[in-house]
């Protein structure tokens, strides 16, 4: 399996950064803390990079707010900033991981969105109908093929998935040790937010 290392630098790399910013800012131009941070965007995006760079980033503590979708969910959002540093990492990422994924996984891949997913489920439809024809004695019928459709969600996937899997998985293709390390911030942000609302349902519990 080919493995990638000496990508660390490509994160930090200012130009990463500015497209990763554009990024970040992308249909929110009009929101309080992307204007805060462009007041003195030159400055605050150096400032990231050399953070990164000497390897002292932390991402700051999540903000969390439930929202209705309809469905009531409770959502953990990144400060702006470290929003960039995330798709600055995606930016390195993604080209190495698009290649080896099945063509059918739809969710939060470029030009394969809702509409590109309808159109692989109708295909698979037509597919497993013969194209809509209908046999008689479909019980007997040897050419009779029967579908499935599984409609499930895995409750709190993000949450509780297991990180040492995941960095299995991630060090299979990836021997850079300072970009592993860097994933590694960011995961354990998620779980001390995790561990503190934890901490603070024992709290309400014993008061």
């Amino acid at each position: 399996m080919k493995t990638f290392n000496n990508l660390y630098g490509k994160i930090y790399d200012f130009h990463n950064l500015v497209l990763a910013w554009k990024k970040a800012r992308k249909r929110k131009t009009k929101k309080k803390y992307v204007v805060e941070f462009e007041a003195n965007l030159r400055q605050n995006i150096l400032q990231l990079q050399e953070e990164l760079k000497s390897k002292n980033y932390l991402p700051l503590p999540l903000m969390t707010f439930v929202v209705k979708d309809p469905k009531t969910r409770k959502i953990s959002k990144s400060d702006f900033r470290d929003r960039i540093v995330y798709h600055g990492l995606y930016a390195i990422l993604n080209p190495i991981y698009e290649r080896i994924f099945i063509q059918d996984s739809c969710a939060g891949r470029k030009g394969k969105g809702n509409l590109y997913a309808l159109k692989k489920f109708y295909k698979y439809l037509r597919k497993v109908s013969k194209n809509g024809r209908v046999y008689k004695n479909k019980f007997n019928d040897s050419n009779y093929i029967r579908g499935y459709c599984l409609k499930a969600d895995i409750k709190h996937y993000f949450q509780e998935i297991d990180h040492n899997i995941l960095f299995n998985m991630l060090e299979k293709k990836i021997t850079d040790k300072d970009l592993l390390d860097l994933i590694k911030k960011i995961v354990a942000n998620f779980e001390m937010k995790r561990e503190r609302e934890l901490l603070i349902k024992e709290c309400l519990l014993v008061i």
